[in-house]
């Protein structure tokens, strides 16, 4: 749903394939620093993760990534290139039906401590906090060096926060 004065915009939303992903590393290296990743402790390559993208009149507008492992799903990254349009929460929608798809009981993310936008755009959006990792990024810099020192606002960066969303078992769909 487009935000309040926005008109109306028509977006596609598709699987990530490997024919999307040089302008996938493009995009993450642009808004992340680099395609690597780091969440709990653990460095990934986003950028080789299944993932979905928008696509405005046939023009790159949005990637999500996440990764399935033992009965939950982690969405690791998040982009709109055009906020306030439904981009977003449209990915999440389709990473969530993946997700249960998969039979996933929990989705989770990792944010940072001054990434307000998020918590807010999360919990919106059914998500609630699960866990704070007090000063994690020291851990996670030493794994990604490129993690700057300030974040958005000039926040220092320091803390990891996790978020949640249970998905009932009604939610998945029946097993043939």
């Amino acid at each position: 749903m487009p935000a309040r004065g926005h008109l109306p915009v028509a977006f596609t939303i598709r699987p990530l394939t490997d024919r999307d992903r040089p302008w996938a590393a493009r995009l993450l290296s642009a808004r992340w620093g680099s395609t690597r990743m780091v969440t709990r402790g653990r460095l990934f390559d986003a950028g080789a993760l299944p993932g979905f993208y928008a696509t405005i009149e046939d023009v790159p507008s949005g990637l999500v990534t996440y990764h399935l492992a033992r009965g939950e799903c982690e969405i690791t990254t998040l982009d709109s290139l055009r906020e306030g349009l439904g981009i977003g929460t449209a990915l999440l929608a389709a990473v969530e039906r993946a997700a249960r798809e998969a039979g996933s009981r929990r989705l989770w993310l990792i944010t940072t401590n001054d990434n307000l936008h998020a918590l807010r755009f999360y919990q919106r959006r059914g998500y609630t906090l699960a866990a704070l990792y007090p000063d994690a990024l020291a851990e996670s810099r030493r794994l990604k060096p490129e993690i700057p020192l300030l974040g958005l606002a000039g926040i220092p960066l320091r803390d990891e926060i996790e978020l949640e969303k249970r998905l009932a078992a009604g939610d998945r769909p029946a097993r043939a």
